[in-house]
């Protein structure tokens, strides 16, 4: 995962910082992560979202109808907070951001395809308690490979 990080390593909060093997984990193991567009006008969106990591991509199963939908057609760019505690002290999180990729057809109706068979697999078990992916006709896949990975543990403090 080293590749997935901003140039040169995190500069503020390195104590804090988790290791490649802690994004990952940590990412495996959340389910609802912020989604951050920006509408052709130039207005931030975010919103709440499901999402599955698959050690190198996250993986947004999203309604083709949303703003996120439509920001992301027109500007590719997007950045995502996946962060869990309550307490100061349990604070951690990673924000990962690069451009949205479109995978598969949209809406997606179950076609074949190849690139997004581990996706399917991850999930649904991981969000709905499936073995199978289901499709509703009005979700499709958008693929976030990381240019840059940000993360924080304050745990470690």
């Amino acid at each position: 995962m080293d590749e997935t990080r901003p140039a040169g390593p995190q500069r503020r909060g390195r104590r804090i910082m988790m290791t490649d093997e802690e994004v990952d984990a940590f990412l495996r193991e959340q389910r609802t992560c912020r989604v951050a567009t920006v509408s052709p006008d130039g207005r931030p969106h975010v919103g709440a979202l499901w999402f599955a990591w698959d050690g190198s991509s996250l993986w947004l199963y999203s309604i083709t109808r949303s703003r996120r939908w439509s920001d992301l057609r027109e500007d590719p760019r997007i950045s995502v907070v996946v962060d869990s505690g309550e307490a100061y002290g349990e604070l951690r999180g990673v924000e990962l951001s690069g451009s949205a990729v479109f995978v598969g057809e949209a809406p997606r109706t179950g076609e074949p395809c190849p690139e997004l068979a581990e996706a399917e697999r991850i999930f649904p078990v991981k969000n709905f308690g499936l073995d199978e992916m289901p499709h509703d006709g009005r979700h499709a896949w958008i693929r976030l490979t990381p240019e840059s990975v940000v993360s924080w543990d304050f745990r470690k403090l």
